[in-house]
């Protein structure tokens, strides 16, 4: 028998002083109880914004009411559904508090009213069991209507990866709360600054950047007399002074690959307080006329030197934005420079070693950024690995297997990490892996031409029998309808997660057995931006340096799945190099 009870309630003083004469426990014990403006069961086109809800949790629930009818921003909600259990005690509704906070924001037919004031991943006794009394409660709510998906669709939506109501790592919290200190320092003492934020694949930075900018904003947008929770793990910064310091400060992020962008403009066009037009291309910020009072970069190692632009408007873009902020077309300039001339603050998220094309800031760049950082003691380091189920050591592995450094073969105990001696096989086997656990997709690096670009009957990858195409779409590909039958790039998985990811490795990448070393195949490589000369600062780009491209395309590919990583290598002698560390599919 459920040990909870859901009460469904009119949110109108009368029906709560009503309501909370009948049970003591409406008065003196910890419940979670959900708001929102759903009169008669929840009637909406998936994606498209209805209604508003508001969770929250208190030992006193009919006292809370009663502060939420004098609240303007809540005064519109209509149904309070109090979910009471005998067993549940304060730390237990602070989780359930989170966990419905962060499944609502990810189901995405609500709009969440709650501020981002520091969800916490703190544990407790029990509390695997909590967990599944978790899952009963929104099997229930979910009845009720409040939920339009189930938790294995919203668990693999874009909505719920980058949402800003995210459970932060210890380090994850430890950098936020380092980063506010030192930018509310900064602007009380009218200096400029600039933070880099530094970690491996899966380490959450986008996740910080997104949490950051809604903190932030909610900050700036409470009202000095506005209760406020000091059981949150960043209630401090909601205290007087902080408030004053953000009145009218303009932020802006931005993002440089296509692909990951769209899927941050669709979070933010569902959250309060955030919108589409703060998620910019550093083109945009170049060409805004306003300056910005901070910037936040994510993927910042994807920003661009002055080079060969995809097409001749963005050249000339450079070259304009380049002389509307420096006086004359200095070609030494980057977009990094961009960001830092048009904003006071800046916050960088970066991993060099994702670097992937020579148009890229150059790495020295990157590192003369990272070492400004640490001598003005903004920089803080991510370790903790989100993604990948194997932990960090994995993403290392990776690394040095391609980087021609020594690896000591490993097990990933419980991670899925298979070598397939057949490409067909790791299809199926992709299929088989969505069909059950969703968010499954094969990804290859850019060894084969895109004739499907002109041609859509065409293929574009063909080995041993095996017919693919290549993505479709740039925007969102991985959520796109055709996913699951394409292949997709570098440049549509960059920064987001898969639960399984198929590699497939082209010939663009082989490994001399003799020499005992990796080379590139130029021949095989067929990103013409990934191998193109800078004929303005006359860089030639070696084999050496293709290799370091190319390298680091497969270590991004093969650190996108959390629960697998499965992999294909076309060149057969490379091939019989990583049985040595991938386990042989059998």
């Amino acid at each position: 028998m459920t040990p909870f009870d859901i009460a469904r309630i009119a949110f109108t003083p009368t029906a709560v002083a009503t309501w909370a004469g009948k049970d003591h426990r409406n008065t003196n014990w910890p419940v979670v109880y959900v708001l929102d403006d759903a009169q008669d069961g929840r009637k909406v086109v998936r994606g498209e914004h209805v209604d508003d809800v508001y969770v929250g949790e208190s030992r006193n629930a009919a006292a809370r009411m009663r502060q939420h009818f004098g609240s303007v921003e809540k005064r519109h909600l209509s149904t309070i559904r109090v979910i009471v259990d005998e067993t549940f005690n304060k730390s237990v509704c602070l989780d359930l508090e989170s966990y419905l906070i962060r499944m609502l924001a990810g189901d995405g037919s609500y709009r969440v009213l709650n501020r981002n004031d520091g969800i916490t991943e703190a544990d407790y006794y029990d509390r695997d069991r909590y967990r599944e009394t978790f899952r009963e409660v929104f099997d229930e709510l979910a009845r009720d209507g409040v939920f339009t998906r189930s938790i294995p669709e919203i668990e693999n939506s874009d909505l719920f990866k980058l949402s800003p109501f995210k459970a932060l790592t210890q380090d994850q919290a430890v950098a936020v709360e380092g980063i506010l200190e030192g930018l509310f320092e900064d602007l009380a003492a009218d200096t400029d600054s600039t933070i880099v934020v530094q970690g491996d694949p899966g380490t959450g930075k986008t996740v910080i950047a997104i949490y950051l900018i809604k903190l932030l904003v909610d900050i700036a947008n409470t009202a000095p007399a506005e209760d406020r929770d000091s059981d949150t793990m960043f209630s401090d910064f909601f205290a007087e002074g902080f408030r004053e310091l953000l009145t009218g400060i303009r932020v802006g992020l931005v993002v440089p690959q296509q692909s990951l962008r769209e899927s941050i403009k669709k979070v933010f066009r569902k959250t309060p307080g955030l919108h589409p037009e703060m998620v910019m291309t550093a083109f945009d910020v170049g060409m805004a006329d306003e300056h910005f009072d901070l910037l936040v970069v994510d993927e910042s190692h994807r920003l661009n030197q002055r080079a060969n632009q995809p097409s001749g408007v963005q050249n000339k873009k450079f070259r304009d934005i380049t002389e509307k902020i420096f006086g004359w077309d200095d070609t030494t300039k980057t977009q990094l420079d961009w960001i830092r001339a048009k904003s006071k603050h800046q916050i960088f998220l970066l991993d060099a070693a994702q670097s992937v094309r020579p148009a890229d800031v150059p790495p020295e760049l990157l590192r003369e950024l990272v070492l400004g950082a640490r001598s003005t003691e903004r920089h803080y380091p991510l370790v903790s690995q989100m993604r990948v189920q194997a932990g960090a050591d994995y993403v290392g592995y990776v690394r040095g297997m391609l980087g021609g450094q020594p690896v000591t073969p490993q097990d990933f105990e419980g991670y899925d990490f298979r070598l397939f001696d057949s490409l067909a096989e790791m299809r199926e086997e992709i299929r088989r892996k969505d069909a059950g656990s969703g968010l499954s997709r094969l990804l290859a690096g850019f060894a084969w031409p895109w004739k499907t670009k002109t041609d859509k009957s065409a293929y574009d990858i063909e080995v041993d029998g095996c017919q693919l195409r290549w993505n479709s779409t740039q925007r969102d590909w991985i959520a796109s309808a055709k996913s699951l039958d394409e292949v997709g790039s570098i440049h549509t998985v960059q920064g987001y997660d898969l639960n399984y990811a198929g590699v497939v490795i082209g010939p663009d990448l082989r490994y001399d057995a003799v020499a005992g070393k990796l080379f590139v195949d130029r021949g095989s490589y067929f990103d013409a931006k990934g191998k193109e000369n800078n004929r303005v600062s006359g860089k030639v780009y070696s084999d050496d340096d293709l290799l370091r491209f190319i390298t680091n395309i497969y270590a991004v590919l093969l650190t996108r799945g959390i629960r697998g990583t499965y992999v294909y290598v076309c060149d057969p002698g490379l091939r019989a190099h990583l049985k040595k560390f991938i386990p042989v599919d059998k």
